[in-house]
């Protein structure tokens, strides 16, 4: 029976989730029961993509509907500007609690808080206008370290040494981590979630970000996870023959493969990621997914707990990524450059409403983009969507109807910083702000431009894996221009309008898209 009351929400966003890596697409190594029931049950969208990575583009797309090139926050640690719109605030307004759970990561506009403000030394700080509920910082996860203590467990010198292999030497390993099982951030997260849903709402209607932070490194699992995945499971990574074919393809890949760490994805180890061994790439491949079905089994928690206490029915539940994992593909680790394996995200939405009877188990081959998930929730919750937003709501998807004039693409850009740690400009630029790409990627082709590197052109009909760039040759040039074109008017359509829309009257202030009064 439907709960008459209005609805809530469950936004559940994972960090670092490959698209593909889904039990119901066909992974073989993705053990995702749950998950599968969620889309059996609500709408998968198939080809969905962040607009940017690392965390902080990618979240921020997400929260405020708009592309990276708009909100400005193009790698870790860039302030938001204070002006745009947010969720968080858009729901405040709107008279629902947004609180959020486990991870997320914001740095505060320096023009509102000052550019000494304490907040500024660390990264992973909450954006204004959502309820803490509990907070898992990027940069100590002081909280979660203090949990883990009061459970008893103690805590080495150093805490996050509890991400060090219980036996062995770093790097790729099937060890266990030193953390005993049900003491993940994972399991930390979970918990605070069911205690929440078990009463901690302020209001009557609520939203929950539930952010976790998994499947992101380091990749190191607890028991029994570590060695859930056999290795008959695991494909061999998409990649050139050879190191040096691979960095052929591009300057930007041949200086990602010279610089990517393996302590940025394995506690300790040295080394270049680049330089793993099939045996230690395929060790890492079943740990992340071992940490996939961990996280798997959390969320089976969290869905139980709505479904005992009567509240699933009223319920909108949304699970996402930030952005995906390279997980060895192309030789590489992290989220980085222009492959898909960076930037295909999953999305399962589950409607309970009865207008979305129809399109249950629907899964959906259209493209959609993060910055459809902000005027998705505002429409379902009743709520004005900001002129700001430059995504669009998936409402139609969900009732089972097909949009006309849906996009053919999906676009994204990187900021080639965001790389590797250090803040040195991108090699070959002017300066720090020439580094950045662009991509338009249909069913047929992907085109990458660049600032300051000559651009990548894909034919993924012939080559999915993306092994061979193809815009050297003078027989693509044709594509390629098309390409370029498509690309530039869809930077022009999105870029920046500000208050562009509205327009003074004789009636007062309009909205000049539908010729009413303009609304807030």
């Amino acid at each position: 029976m439907r709960h008459p009351r209005p609805l809530n929400v469950l936004l559940i966003v994972c960090d670092q989730w490959r698209g593909d890596s889904l039990g119901c697409l066909g992974h073989r190594a993705a053990r995702t029961p749950h998950l599968d029931a969620l889309a059996r049950d609500g709408v998968l969208f198939r080809q969905h993509y962040t607009p940017g990575a690392p965390c902080a583009p990618a979240r921020h797309s997400l929260l405020t509907g708009q592309y990276v090139m708009n909100h400005g926050v193009m790698v870790n640690g860039a302030p938001l500007d204070d002006r745009h719109p947010t969720l968080p605030r858009e729901l405040r307004r709107g008279g629902i609690e947004p609180a959020l759970i486990g991870y997320t990561t914001t740095t505060h506009d320096p023009r509102r808080v000052g550019v000494r403000d304490p907040r500024h030394h660390e990264i992973g700080e909450v954006m204004d206008g959502w309820r803490v509920i509990a907070h898992l910082d990027e940069t100590r996860h002081r909280h979660y370290f203090a949990w883990v203590a009061e459970q008893g467990h103690p805590l080495p010198p150093v805490p996050e040494d509890l991400w060090l292999p219980a036996a062995g030497e770093p790097g790729p390993t099937l060890q266990p981590s030193a953390l005993p099982a049900g003491m993940s951030d994972t399991a930390w997260s979970t918990a605070h979630a069911l205690a929440y849903l078990r009463g901690g709402a302020l209001a009557p209607q609520w939203l929950l970000h539930l952010g976790y932070f998994r499947p992101h490194p380091p990749f190191i699992a607890s028991t029994p996870f570590n060695t859930l995945i056999p290795d008959s499971a695991i494909d061999p990574p998409v990649r050139a023959a050879s190191l040096r074919e691979e960095a052929a393809q591009h300057p930007t890949v041949a200086e990602a493969l010279a610089r990517v760490q393996n302590r940025h994805f394995f506690r300790g180890a040295p080394g270049l990621a680049a330089d793993l061994s099939d045996a230690q790439i395929r060790i890492a491949r079943r740990t992340y997914y071992g940490l996939i079905a961990e996280l798997d089994q959390a969320i089976g928690e969290v869905i139980a707990e709505l479904r005992n206490s009567g509240e699933l029915e009223r319920t909108l539940i949304v699970f996402t990524s930030d952005h995906g994992e390279q997980l060895g593909d192309h030789h590489l680790f992290g989220k980085l450059g222009y492959f898909d394996e960076s930037f295909h995200i999953p999305l399962i939405i589950r409607d309970p409403r009865p207008q979305a009877d129809a399109a249950r188990g629907r899964v959906v081959e259209a493209f959609t983009e993060g910055i459809d998930l902000m005027p998705t929730l505002l429409e379902l919750l009743g709520l004005p969507v900001p002129p700001s937003c430059d995504g669009r709501s998936l409402r139609a998807w969900l009732e089972g109807d097909t949009p006309a004039d849906w996009r053919d693409a999906a676009h994204f850009e990187f900021d080639l910083r965001a790389g590797w740690p250090d803040p040195a400009p991108p090699p070959g630029s002017q300066d720090a702000d020439s580094g950045r790409l662009w991509v338009l990627r249909d069913h047929d082709h992907k085109y990458v431009h660049f600032q300051s590197h000559p651009p990548v052109l894909f034919d993924l009909r012939a080559d999915p894996g993306q092994r061979v760039n193809l815009a050297n040759d003078p027989a693509w040039l044709p594509v390629m221009a098309r390409c370029a074109q498509r690309l530039l008017s869809w930077r022009m359509r999105h870029g920046e309008r500000g208050l562009a829309h509205l327009s003074a009257s004789r009636h007062g202030l309009i909205d000049r898209r539908t010729g009413a009064a303009a609304c807030g």
